[in-house]
């Protein structure tokens, strides 16, 4: 989050305690939504190659206070104001940026809540250029949210980045859904020799850095160690305390090489079917799609980084139990199943995210299945053509696309109906 702070080597802080016992403040006292409590310090993001300050990352303090980052956000989260917070810290960082001239394409980074309002961070775009930090795993709890804010920021000229990637490694398949302009790797893919799982994690980074020309960024560099660790994961941006402590911002000279933001995603589209080239479309039965269907579903069990899995079934009767135990095993291996369709609501087990379609919906008449993982994306795309008859002899226009922009353009028509689970706090 916004407020993280930079912590010593090994440090590993617990949860805090925010509730009156012993050590803890009296946060009753303690003043940390006051604008004026809140300041800004800032640690230099540098080029490996030409160590150049690039960038640099604004991290938020409380000076005045007896306060870490760490305590006053955990006390947000359990006083449900993390975005207020969250609102403040951005303004500091941005305040604080206004106040030195910055060479042309230097980037100041900002974390961001999903969900908060971005006008802190493109209000000044004439004058700075801001990349709003986000982490993965917040696409699990609220994806639609986060992808109207990142759909946002983009159109307003803000940068994307991904923070703490590898942390979590069965979220991997986000990095699509993001489209990040910069990858930060998480801090343990830069202090520990590569096992197997971090092999996985830095394999799927380098082939989306090289599909979509995202720029690579190792956080925590604190050694010379690090640093060529770094190096060899094909980092080209460092931060960490080898390079500077957080300090106050100040000027830099011109810088020869910026960081590049990659082109913007796709807009938003209404449903997967609106988006097909319909000189592609077929016409072929339920039964036969049946088994396209459930092809594209297994690669779900069969992918060695466990994928995305998105469908919508129309409505809840197209949900049978059959159905339902695919979907109980898909979710028992994947980080996100998805189950749209009329009356589709909460499921009684864990593990799939069920969603409602309003009466309106035009996604009502489609028979969609999407799948995305680090190295794969398939999608069946289908709209129901209105026929009586037995079952699975209705007929269904339909096109099956193995195009990485159309499936993730779909995925993201179907992520853009769903409902938060719980509100989302960023890990400190």
């Amino acid at each position: 989050m916004t407020g993280a702070a930079e912590r010593p080597p090994g440090h590993h802080p617990g949860s805090v305690d925010v509730h009156g016992h012993a050590g803890a403040p009296d946060w009753g006292a303690l003043p940390i939504f006051d604008p004026v409590q809140i300041t800004s310090v800032y640690q230099p993001i540098v080029d490996l190659e030409t160590r150049e300050i690039v960038g640099a990352k604004a991290l938020a303090r409380w000076p005045q206070l007896t306060v870490t980052p760490d305590m006053a956000f955990e006390y947000a989260r359990h006083a449900q104001r993390i975005e207020e917070l969250d609102l403040l810290c951005q303004q500091a960082a941005v305040e604080g940026s206004l106040q030195v001239p910055l060479p042309e394409g230097f980037k100041v980074f900002v974390n961001v809540e999903p969900g908060s309002d971005v006008e802190n961070l493109t209000r000044a775009s004439n004058r700075i250029k801001t990349v709003a930090e986000i982490t993965e795993r917040a696409l699990l709890h609220n994806p639609a949210e986060l992808l109207s804010s990142i759909r946002t920021m983009r159109r307003r000229g803000c940068g994307i980045a991904l923070s703490h990637v590898g942390s979590v490694p069965d979220t991997l398949a986000m990095l699509p859904f993001v489209a990040p302009d910069v990858i930060k790797l998480d801090i343990s893919l830069v202090r520990g020799w590569p096992n197997r799982d971090q092999a996985r994690i830095l394999t799927a980074v380098a082939a989306y850095a090289e599909r979509s020309g995202a720029t690579i960024l190792a956080e925590g560099i604190e050694t010379h160690a690090h640093l060529e660790q770094a190096m060899a994961l094909g980092a080209t941006l460092g931060q960490g305390w080898y390079f500077s402590r957080p300090g106050p911002l100040r000027e830099f000279p011109p810088i020869t090489r910026s960081i590049g933001l990659v082109a913007p995603q796709s807009e938003f589209v209404d449903t997967p079917f609106s988006l097909l080239d319909h000189s592609k479309v077929r016409i072929a039965s339920k039964g036969m799609l049946l088994a396209i269907s459930r092809h594209i579903e297994d690669q779900g069990l069969g992918l060695e980084t466990p994928p995305i899995v998105l469908a919508a079934f129309q409505d809840s009767s197209r949900f049978t139990p059959a159905t339902a135990r695919r979907y109980r095993a898909l979710a028992a291996r994947c980080p996100l199943v998805v189950a749209l369709g009329a009356g589709i609501g909460p499921f009684d087990f864990p593990g799939i995210r069920g969603a409602d379609l309003a009466t309106a919906d035009t996604l009502r008449g489609e028979w969609t299945v999407v799948v995305v993982g680090t190295h794969y994306a398939g999608a069946l795309i289908a709209r129901d053509l209105g026929d009586g008859g037995p079952d699975l002899e209705r007929r269904f226009e339909f096109a099956l696309t193995h195009d990485h922009e159309s499936v993730l353009s779909a995925a993201r028509s179907l992520l853009g109906r769903i409902k938060p689970i719980a509100r989302y706090v960023h890990a400190l």
